[in-house]
């Protein structure tokens, strides 16, 4: 009992004293704590630190192996003890620029603690924030991370040394950004809103990590579209960069194929889609085994969303020797739908030959045609294709063949040039049950069976390459012709050809139009008649440029279109320059055709029509046509391209024999009155009811010929007119034929009625020259002779009907008669003269005389007289008045 009364006595002053134990080492721990505050605070001001400005700047250029240059100095104790540097800048090796690698406004360069213990000064850590960093490549391969990395590895020392090393300190970037140069041109891509880190994890071994979005300085791009970049790679010192061991991870994660496109080519190639790319590098900069990973998933163009867009995974190794730009054992493997693709190959580089092989095995047609829907704009979104593609083409290309040497003689002869050489591909490939349907086609267009296969090398090509040879394939299908359509398809790494000869019904070269994405396909809804023979060759690149490839290739397309496609450059067929566009060339011909359209009454007849593509422009000629009783020939010009400021318009020619014009006229309206005048035909060309609703004319520019053109009493002959067809009306820029026995130039407009016109109004001003006066008499219902009769006016007139023209008339007219003399009931001056003139006013539906001078030798007399407007036209004199000429 006594003992545990002992005990319990002496707990409570145990813990007690416990307690005051604690309590003390509280207090020295906050005294402490309090005094390194104080010396945080205190101290730094009152050291100064700018005699080690030098030192540090020393520091970092033996650390980095660049020279290194800072503003100012500030010491720091907390959170750890370092210093801020203002204005870091550290400069380039002149082998790779004159422009600084790094430059930092602010800078925290942390020091080593255990360093000063030894007597040494060293930075543990170099941290900048929105830096810009410069990464040079020379064009000889050398990358400035080269010297950087020797630097570094110099610095360990060699075994059985004891001088302690200077280790590189632990590089930090946060929110900087990595520009990309080739030599000293700075290209526009770059690395922002970057988080870089460089770490020596041991001697001789650094460890990069990196994070950042890829940028383009040239473009505005959301940043937030291109993706995120993320890099890990862990290096071992070596005497070279290209003998460095390298461990390489990048992923290239969530990348929008639109953005994407934008930030590589420059331009969006109208692709849509997220891909996510993963490299694995492993070995050194000379020999790397690299493994990537490519996953693509909801690929399609910006065009359309089909209901399967194209996904594929694709997963490549080989290894790449990168100074000599080589890739050994390349493989790629890729599931795609049903099927898969198999690439391999080797490139040795530096001018040795490759190998190649690529193997399809149950690939869907429907994948091809997507994958070309995704580079090509154009294809109908409702296109099906079914079939699979299967076999191997392989690319090997064989040694050159010596010449043979003779055992007797010792002489050279070449190689025997007249058998052809095989080609370097080797294979082929084939499509088995061939079906494309859709996109409005009435019938799927079915081939049981497709073989592509190398064609023969070029014999005179001037280069051993991949684009020396192409695969070629044949295939013919009813089209609604006697003839089936044959189509041969060339196709090469960079583009195709392909030609499309034989017949087509009218309506199956529609759908066709449609198909192949040609603009202008609905112009041939205007069009019916017998089957068309085509003889068409297309090329151009797998990714052509933006404009939109065969404008204006259609009949009614071409006369409806108001601007020319510039003209696209010549395609090279099958050989190793791409053309940079599409090319469509060759002839379309139409025979017993109607054509009707909303802007003609009636359909026109069509004996036989040739379309001319190429040449840098599309020409229909010559176009033999009738419409009613009206025959012709026509030509018609669109220019693929003009250097003029203004549109390049349609050019014509149309061509008549002996055109009657009251013929015209039936044919424009139908059975009517053979008095009405010509003039008033022109509005009822438009069918429409409504004059306000009526279509549009086409803008076109061209002449008019005619042998004979009979107006009536009036015959023109060898008439030709140069015309400008607007919108709603038209120009006549000029006029000339033969007419009265003399000749007559002329111009004039014609607007149609419209909103803003209730009737269509006309200008006409011509000059006529030595024109018969027993011609003009007799238009005149009068007995005229003997002279020659030159005139010029300018008349003014609007309506539908002869009664509304001749009430609405408004001009003047002057004409010169010499030597001449008029029979009946004409006034004595006018029985013999030597000279007639008088200038006339038009109004009121009559031409009256205003002044007028009638001379025989030295006697002057005037002549009052007023021709009514009418079917014929009446002519009235009033008494005549002499005067006696001054002397």
């Amino acid at each position: 009992m006594a003992v545990n009364c002992k005990l319990l006595a002496e707990t409570p002053m145990t813990e007690d004293l416990q307690g005051r134990q604690r309590k003390r080492k509280r207090q020295w721990l906050a005294l402490a704590l309090l005094a390194a505050l104080l010396v945080a605070l205190i101290v730094p001001p009152l050291v100064s630190v700018s005699r080690y400005k030098s030192r540090i700047a020393q520091l970092i250029s033996a650390s980095l192996g660049r020279p290194a240059r800072l503003s100012s100095v500030e010491l720091r104790l907390l959170p750890r003890p370092g210093f801020v540097l203002t204005d870091l800048t550290v400069d380039e090796d002149p082998a790779y620029g004159a422009e600084p690698l790094l430059h930092a406004n602010s800078v925290t360069a942390s020091i080593r603690l255990l360093s000063l213990w030894r007597g040494r000064l060293e930075i543990g850590s170099i941290s900048v924030d929105e830096a810009s960093f410069n990464l040079v490549r020379t064009e000889d391969g050398r990358w400035n991370l080269d010297s950087l990395f020797r630097t570094a590895a110099k610095a360990q020392p060699a075994e059985g040394d004891s001088k302690l090393p200077l280790p590189l300190p632990f590089l930090e970037a946060t929110d900087s950004r990595i520009n990309i140069k080739s030599g000293a041109e700075k290209l526009p891509f770059s690395l922002v809103e970057t988080d870089a880190s460089l770490r020596q994890q041991s001697p001789g071994e650094w460890r990069i990590q990196l994070r950042g979005q890829p940028a383009r300085t040239d473009l505005s791009l959301e940043q937030a579209d291109t993706g995120i970049v993320r890099l890990d790679a862990t290096l071992h010192s070596a005497a070279q960069l290209r003998d460095l061991p390298l461990r390489l991870d990048l992923e290239w994660k969530d990348a929008p194929l639109g953005q994407l496109t934008r930030l590589i080519l420059g331009s969006d190639s109208g692709w849509r889609g997220n891909l996510t790319g993963e490299l694995h590098l492993e070995g050194t900069a000379e020999s790397a085994r690299i493994k990537t990973q490519l996953r693509a998933t909801e690929v399609h163009r910006a065009e359309f969303a089909p209901a399967a867009p194209l996904d594929f995974d694709a997963n490549c190794g080989f290894v790449y020797h990168f100074y000599s730009r080589a890739f050994e054992n390349l493989l790629c493997d890729s599931p795609l739908g049903n099927g898969r693709i198999r690439f391999s190959a080797d490139l040795p580089g530096e001018g040795a030959a490759p190998h190649i092989s690529v193997e399809l095995d149950r690939l869907p047609v429907q994948a091809a045609l997507d994958a070309l829907r995704t580079v090509r704009s154009g294809l109908g979104p409702g296109l099906e294709a079914k079939g699979a593609i299967s076999g191997k083409i392989a690319y090997a290309e064989s040694a050159p063949e010596k010449p043979a040497i003779s055992a007797r003689s010792g002489k050279t002869y070449p190689a025997k040039a007249l058998a052809p050489a095989p080609g370097p591909l080797t294979g082929s490939f084939t499509v088995e049950g061939f079906q494309l349907s859709g996109e409005g086609l009435s019938e799927p267009i079915r081939v049981p069976k497709l073989v592509l296969e190398p064609m023969a090398a070029l014999p005179d090509r001037q280069s051993n390459d991949l684009l020396s040879q192409t695969l070629a394939a044949t295939a013919a299908f009813p089209a609604g012709g006697a003839t089936p359509l044959a189509i041969h398809a060339s196709l090469s790494l960079s583009g195709y050809l392909l030609t499309v000869r034989g017949q087509a019904s009218i309506a199956r070269a529609r759908e066709l139009a449609r198909v192949a994405g040609l603009p202008d396909a609905s112009a041939l809804d205007a069009v019916a008649g017998d089957p068309i023979f085509v003889d068409l060759s297309a090329a151009g690149p797998w990714r052509p440029a933006e404009k939109a490839p065969f404008s204006g290739t259609s009949l009614a397309g071409a006369v409806v279109t108001p601007t020319a496609t510039p003209a696209a450059p010549p395609a090279v067929a099958a050989s190793g320059t791409p053309p940079v566009a599409d090319n469509l060339t060759g002839t379309v011909t139409l025979r017993n055709a109607n054509w009707k359209t909303d802007y003609l009454a009636n359909h026109v007849e069509i004996s036989q029509a040739t379309l001319h593509i190429g040449d840098g422009e599309t020409r229909w000629d010559p176009v033999v046509f009738s419409y009613g009783p009206v025959k012709g020939t026509a030509s018609l010009t669109l220019p693929a391209h003009c250097d003029a400021p203004a549109p390049c318009l349609p050019r014509f020619e149309v061509a008549f024999g002996a055109l009657d014009a009251s013929a015209l006229q039936s044919a424009l309206l139908g059975a009517k009155e053979r008095s009405t005048l010509l003039s008033t035909l022109i509005e009822r060309l438009r069918p429409s009811s409504s004059i306000s609703s009526a279509p549009a004319w086409p803008r076109l520019e061209g002449t008019v010929k005619a042998e004979l053109l009979i107006l009536g009493p009036v015959t023109l002959h060898e008439a030709t007119a140069t015309m400008r067809i607007l919108e709603n009306g038209a120009e006549i820029a000029a006029l000339d034929a033969g007419l009265l026995g003399g000749r007559a130039h002329g111009t004039g407009t014609f607007h149609a009625a419209g909103i803003n016109r209730d009737k269509p109004a006309y200008t006409l001003e011509a000059q006529f020259e030595k024109l018969s006066p027993r011609a003009v008499g007799q238009l005149l219902g009068l007995r005229w002779s003997d002279g020659s009769f030159d005139a010029n006016g300018k008349v003014e007139l609007s309506g539908f009907t002869d009664k509304d023209l001749a009430a609405s008339a408004k001009g003047a007219l002057h004409f010169e008669w010499r030597h001449g003399a008029a029979g009946g009931s004409v006034p004595a001056a006018l029985a013999r003269f030597d000279r007639w003139t008088a200038d006339a006013e038009i109004a009121n539906g009559a031409l009256a005389l205003q002044q007028d001078q009638v001379r025989r030798g030295a006697q002057n007399a005037s002549v009052e007289a007023t021709a009514t407007f009418g079917a014929p036209p009446k002519v009235t004199f009033a008494a005549p008045k002499e005067t006696q000429a001054k002397r």
